[in-house]
């Protein structure tokens, strides 16, 4: 890691462009969403097989993260007739810490003896994914959030946690009565959210609406399922919230807070908890297998 700590320290210099005595300032806007771009994606290469993947994998996290928050990190095998050793996936949330670490670690032996190959993809993105683009899932709002504004620059507040009337299923009691054993109950609930930049003076919300169905087979399944479901509603109302924030990142270090336009105004009235976009069950955590299959297309610029 000796070898290491040199190019480290100058990793940062891109990312405070005023210390290295470039007068213009760098600025960089994160959404939380799934980075999708390839000027964000890295892939390495040359990677020798004398390591074994946890280690390499260590090692690269160490080494790519001193750039800036990555979304992921994915060491693999070469294919059968490569040459032995591995090769890794590398994401950020921004392009410029990106273009920043490929300048400065291509070429580098880093955490070996041969020089690693780093290259940003040149991949062609789908049209519909910058369309649609994907939200982070909870877990990952909170990593880019903690990250770039410390555990204290934000706070999340419920405003208001119901349960809805369910439609549609079989249903042997109304409200929160605990139903017959055998029989199919539904539960609906819905949550609004606020969340508060405290050092920026920035207030959001965020609104969702879960629902399941299952076959009750005692009032521990029940609870079981109403604590699972309280828990859900509360973090894809705070992933909808976030979801109309953006981090500005100044070439001095410092990060700014900004609501997208369409959501500065935040004043929505509670009823419209109703119109929001619903979840089903099957929907948790749907960006924390995404791997895109970009591991397997080597493509790069």
């Amino acid at each position: 890691m000796l070898r290491w700590e040199s190019n480290r320290r100058a990793g940062r210099r891109p990312l405070h462009p005023g210390s290295s005595g470039c007068s213009r300032m760098q600025v960089d806007v994160l959404e939380f969403q799934v980075p999708v771009e390839n000027n964000k994606t890295l892939f390495v290469w040359d990677i020798q097989p004398c390591y074994s993947e946890a280690h390499i994998q260590e090692q690269l996290l160490a080494v790519f993260a001193s750039f800036g928050p990555l979304y992921l990190l994915k060491v693999s095998l070469n294919a059968p007739q490569q040459p032995p050793g591995f090769y890794a996936l590398v994401k950020f949330y921004s392009a410029a810490q990106a273009a920043a670490a490929q300048r400065l670690t291509d070429g580098q032996s880093l955490f070996q003896s041969a020089a690693l190959k780093v290259r940003l993809s040149s991949k062609q993105t789908p049209h519909f994914l910058f369309d649609r683009p994907r939200p982070l899932s909870h877990a990952r709002c909170l990593e880019l959030a903690n990250h770039c504004l410390g555990f204290n620059g934000w706070t999340s507040d419920i405003i208001q946690l119901t349960e809805l009337p369910a439609e549609g299923g079989e249903d042997d009691g109304g409200g929160g009565e605990q139903p017959t054993p055998g029989h199919t109950k539904t539960l609906k609930f819905g949550c609004l959210l606020q969340l508060r930049f405290p050092q920026h003076g920035v207030t959001t919300r965020g609104a969702a609406v879960v629902e399941d169905s299952f076959t009750c087979t005692g009032p521990e399944v029940f609870l079981q399922k109403r604590c699972r479901l309280h828990k859900m509603v509360r973090e894809k109302a705070l992933v909808q919230a976030f979801t109309s924030v953006l981090l500005i990142l100044l070439g001095n270090g410092k990060v700014m807070v900004e609501l997208k336009q369409a959501d500065q105004n935040t004043d929505d009235p509670t009823e419209e908890l109703l119109q929001v976009n619903e979840f089903s069950w099957p929907d948790v955590g749907a960006d924390e297998d995404e791997t895109e299959g970009e591991e397997l297309d080597l493509t790069v610029s």
